[in-house]
């Protein structure tokens, strides 16, 4: 439960109300899997559950990206290099990498959501022999939105990898996709029978991906998406991030659907 203050390396603005931080871990390694996340700390305004957003194989560098949307995040972002900041963690169940060796990897996400599926992407391209195609279908508001462009530039020269993305309004000059991230679904180029899907965004879009992804033959035993909501302690004390029997912060965020699917979309839970 204790904060370990950590140094910020740097501060990256990626749209008008997102940013990254680069921390320094005071041990010289994070070691994290993709998918969990950690609880940050500013001191004088609370603490806030963060997805970690960096590369799992370079453990000298702790990497959030956040967009700032409450008391603490809007703190955050007024944070500078050589500021401190606390950190526990890390927390929760990843994404499933390892079960997804030999097939291809689908990732589908909206805005912000892309932050804690990025380790994927990083993981799957670091050891690329072992994984299908990677697919990334990725949505943002509009184009001014979108996180990590000049990486897609990069992930998309790479082999057996496919990456589509559209925004939900452009102006004239936008010559890309415009329309809702499930439009992508029909077109990708994956083996539905042979893939592992991997879902982080709005409650909303992450129901309606599952449906499109149904209908593509991909079963909801090979359907994964993040809920990470309500987290306060991270450590099964609290209870606010209970989800039915489920305990968000240890058991996931990261869920297989066919375990959750009786609960997903309900809104008293």
């Amino acid at each position: 439960m204790l904060p370990v203050p950590h140094r910020i390396e740097r501060v990256r603005r990626e749209t008008r109300d997102t940013f990254t931080l680069e921390l320094a871990p005071v041990s010289g390694a994070a070691i994290f899997s993709p998918g969990q996340f950690n609880m940050l700390y500013v001191f004088g305004a609370g603490e806030s559950a963060i997805s970690i957003s960096g590369h799992p194989g370079r453990p000298e560098k702790l990497v959030h990206t956040v967009r700032a949307v409450g008391v603490v995040t809007r703190a955050m972002r007024k944070l500078k290099r050589g500021d401190s900041i606390g950190v526990r963690g890390p927390f929760g169940a990843p994404w499933p990498v390892d079960l997804s060796e030999g097939r291809d990897v689908v990732l589908v996400t909206g805005g912000i959501g892309l932050a804690p599926l990025r380790p994927v992407i990083y993981h799957v391209l670091a050891n690329r022999n072992k994984y299908g195609k990677l697919v990334l279908l990725y949505g943002a508001r509009t184009p001014a939105d979108r996180l990590y462009t000049r990486e897609f530039e990069r992930w998309r020269r790479r082999p057996d990898t496919y990456i589509d993305s559209t925004v939900d309004a452009a102006g004239r000059d936008w010559t890309g996709n415009v329309g809702v991230v499930t439009r992508l679904i029909p077109r990708a180029d994956f083996d539905a029978a042979n893939a592992i899907v991997m879902i982080c965004g709005p409650e909303i879009m992450m129901r309606y991906t599952v449906a499109e992804m149904q209908k593509r033959g991909v079963s909801l035993d090979r359907i994964f998406v993040s809920m990470e909501r309500n987290m306060k302690c991270a450590v099964v004390a609290c209870g606010h991030c209970q989800y039915g029997p489920h305990f968000l912060c240890s058991d996931g965020p990261v869920l297989r659907f066919d375990r959750i699917a009786g609960l997903f979309g309900k809104r008293e839970i």
